[in-house]
């Protein structure tokens, strides 16, 4: 290697950032291969927000092309396509506009779309394409929601309800007491929207007659608080973030029912024990009774509870229970007679079924053999729309969506099954948009009829000068593992693959329970790219699924109850026997990574099997599970009182003087998930026990990093694999 390269490799790790790297595959595109620029290309690959309309004859979607951003209308009937709205810097003309378009949905009757857009309302007429203006405020109004009849809007602005009559422009409060960090009124806390509601912005439902809202009321007083530091100012600022951390007090919640004409709130009598989790709320029909999912602090029971609208007492319709833990979904659908559809996993596979009025199981609708993944909606009243996977030992590698007659029968096959698929259902259950791809073949998105073969096309592009047919082939199989099962792995090869040469190699992993990265699925992501590009650059790459994945069903998740680490590090070591059996791989070269969880697997790997990957890259990762959030860690590591064995052999923190390899801790100072505590006590810890090691701080990012901060990760964590993997010194 030339000095001049040397010397500019070394200047970069000194200086934090890479550029030799993205020169080399600058120069490597003109001959069909990736480039950063390319990874990184800000254009659309498919359209965002999709959505709807109430009939399911019109869809909207977001879109950018290089007239610039717009939100579009599709009729699925005719194929018509035009966009209605300009969002930005869009070139668009005669479009009414706005600079950004934060969330939008339609309303009942598919007039007009309400819009969200820098913390105020707006409403686009469809018909008309007038944009007006709903509200003006220095307070942001949050998740708005249509009443069923389409008369009105709620929503919650500084922490209370509120409603706007579209018919009058009338604008009244419905509660009283809303503080930030206090009392909640409307909106979840932090940890429910993470862990509960999936980072969806939730907190209240509208009764079908419109005449009632039920809604969450949040006291976090004594949850204890985090402080959110902004260190690129000259004195920095200090944002106060509540956080429950694993054995520390909750948010109590409430659920009340709202009357709109007396504004009086009934309380819904959930049970004496006040440390539960309030999980899931919704109407029967009728109005009069509310649905709640109380699940306990320990998260191993579950009880679905009917309540009174009116007076607020409730009771018990079904109730789950587990050794370990209940996994959460948002399968629950009931029908206009009161039976529901409801999943379990007490067979160790998530089973569909209907159960009666009062709760009792009347039959399973998805056969064995099956993993439902999802329940996607009603098609009218007489058949269920899921997803789900064969339990087969590659199963999990693909998703095919299923209708099945409620009164039983047997389902059919609405997608092949042997492909990645997802649907967004239509209001009334007889279309949907659908995404289908396979890892070697780019998504296809369509509109169409359930049962039906016409389909109507929405937009796809790919990344500006990437040839498809140029990427790496990604390879599906299975490796041995632990005590004679085997394993889900994906492989990546050079396509100059020289049998005589040993190659290095990247092993991606995330870890977790209920994860997954070994999918046959097409991504245009940049972490999917960025593997492809170092495949042409010359490495192997390799994912194992350990036997707590989805590969394995709730008995495979089980295997991580009370302990993290030893039954990913097996599997992982796994991936590193297979690779020595090629006989192309350099297992003396062969480095880890992943974030957030993976980045704790990594952390894990490397200091319980010292030597086994020469170089390792930590993501965001939680360094002690007493640092993170209660409803996670708890769900699986039991609460710290119940054990402190568990939590002390989990955590890297403890094991910081075996570290041997080389390693780079990544962050951000704005990460409100895995806060950077995490890695600054693993930094104490690795500087007590001596150890050399690399940590790049990335100033308001978040738990994802977005922009130039995600190129940048990107191409550090390049430059210190090329520096620690590609030589054989």
């Amino acid at each position: 290697m030339r000095r001049s390269v040397l010397l500019a490799i070394l200047l970069a790790s000194l200086l934090g950032t890479y550029t030799g790297g993205a020169e080399e595959s600058t120069e490597e595109g003109t001959r069909g291969r990736l480039t950063f620029d390319q990874i990184f290309d800000s254009g659309s690959t498919a359209p965002s927000q999709v959505s709807w309309g109430p009939q399911g004859r019109r869809l909207s979607y977001v879109w950018e092309a290089e007239s610039g951003k717009s939100l579009h209308l599709l009729d699925v009937t005719t194929g018509d396509s035009a966009p209605v709205l300009r969002i930005g810097d869009s070139n668009a003309t005669g479009l009414p506009g706005l600079e950004e378009l934060d969330a939008y949905q339609w309303s009942p009757n598919g007039d007009l779309l309400l819009l969200e857009s820098g913390g105020d309302l707006y409403r686009l007429e469809l018909g008309s394409g007038e944009l007006v203006r709903m509200t003006e405020s220095e307070a942001e109004e949050k998740i708005p929601r249509f009443s069923p009849d389409g008369t009105m809007v709620a929503f919650v602005r500084d922490w209370d309800l509120w409603v706007t009559d579209l018919r009058t422009a009338h604008l009244y409060r419905l509660t009283e007491g809303g503080e930030e960090n206090v009392l909640l009124n409307g909106i979840t806390d932090w940890v429910y929207w993470e862990e509960i509601w999936d980072r969806t912005t939730t907190g209240f439902w509208w009764s079908p007659d419109s005449r009632r809202i039920a809604y969450y009321q949040f006291d976090e007083r004594e949850v204890p608080s985090y402080p959110m530091v902004d260190f690129t100012l000259g004195y920095p600022e200090v944002e106060w973030q509540k956080y429950p951390k694993a054995g520390e007090t909750n948010p109590t919640v409430r659920v009340g029912v709202i009357d709109l004409e007396s504004r009086q709130t009934q309380w819904l009598a959930t049970g004496e024990e006040a440390d539960v989790y309030l999980a899931r709320i919704d109407w029967l029909p009728g109005s009069d009774r509310v649905a709640i999912q109380r699940l306990n602090r320990d998260q191993n029971r579950l009880d679905l509870l009917s309540c009174e609208a009116r007076g607020g007492a409730c009771r018990t319709l079904h109730t789950e229970t587990s050794s370990t833990w209940v996994n959460l979904t948002h399968d629950l659908r009931f029908l206009d007679d009161g039976t529901f559809l409801w999943t379990s996993e007490a067979s160790g596979w998530r089973k569909l079924a209907l159960h009666d009025v009062d709760g009792g199981q009347v039959r399973q609708l998805s056969p064995d053999g099956w993993n439902v993944t999802e329940v996607n909606g009603l098609s009218g009243e007489s058949s269920a729309i899921y997803t789900a996977h064969s339990a087969g030992e590659l199963g999990a590698l693909h998703r095919a969506i299923f209708r099945v007659p409620i009164a039983g029968g047997e389902p059919q096959a609405l997608t092949t099954t042997d492909s990645w698929n997802r649907i967004e259902l239509a209001p009334d259950g007889n279309r949907f948009v659908h995404w289908s791809s396979r890892a070697d073949s780019p998504t296809r998105i369509v509109a169409r009829a359930v049962g039906g073969d016409d389909a109507v096309p929405l937009p796809t592009a790919g990344r500006p000068g990437v040839e498809v047919t140029s990427l790496p082939e990604r390879r599906f199989l299975t490796i041995p593992g632990p005590e004679g099962d085997v394993l889900p792995a994906m492989l990546m090869t050079p396509a100059d693959l020289d049998p005589e040469r040993r190659h290095p190699a990247i092993m991606y992993h995330y870890g977790g329970p209920n994860s997954q990265v070994v999918a046959d699925r097409w991504s245009w992501r940049s972490r999917s790219l960025w593997h492809s590009m170092m495949v042409q650059r010359g490495y192997v790459v390799l994912m194992v699924d350990n036997r707590a994945s989805n590969f394995f069903g709730k008995h495979g998740h089980d295997r991580a109850h009370r302990r993290f680490g030893p039954e990913n590090l097996v599997a992982q070591r796994a991936g590193v026997d297979f690779l020595g059996s090629l006989g192309y791989v350099d297992v003396e070269r062969v480095g880890l990574w992943g974030g957030s969880g993976g980045g704790y697997h990594t952390l894990y790997a490397l200091l319980h099997s010292p030597g086994t990957w020469r170089a390792g890259v930590a993501f965001a990762p939680v360094t002690d599970f007493r640092l993170y959030d209660t409803i996670w860690t708890e769900r699986y590591l039991d609460h710290p009182d119940d054990n402190p064995d568990g939590y002390r052999d989990s955590a890297p923190t403890n094991y910081a003087a075996n570290l041997s390899d080389r390693l780079l801790i990544v962050h951000g100072t704005a990460d409100d998930n895995v806060h950077p505590q995490n890695t600054l006590v693993m930094a104490h810890k690795l500087v007590e026990a001596g150890k050399q090691f690399e940590m790049s701080i990335h100033p308001r990012q978040k738990h994802g990093f977005r922009g130039e901060d995600l190129r940048h990760f990107y191409e550090r964590m390049t430059e210190f694999f090329d520096r620690h993997l590609r030589s054989t010194d």
